[in-house]
């Protein structure tokens, strides 16, 4: 018995299971941040767009 505490112990195999996990936590985060910034630019911008487009009038014949 005391040797399989010491097997489960000094298994390594979930830590880079953890290494993981905080990686991929963080490119989460960073996506998160990336889509904050430019969705404020792209609310602006289509602001902008719609501004501009109900001031063309068009004129049939």
């Amino acid at each position: 018995m005391n040797t399989l505490v010491k097997k489960f112990l000094n298994n390594e195999s979930g830590a880079i299971t953890v290494d993981w996990v905080v990686l991929t936590a963080g490119i989460v985060g960073l996506g998160i941040a990336v889509m904050a910034a430019v969705g404020t630019g792209a609310i602006s911008a289509t602001d902008e767009v719609d501004s501009a487009i109900q001031d063309v009038s068009v004129t049939t014949f």
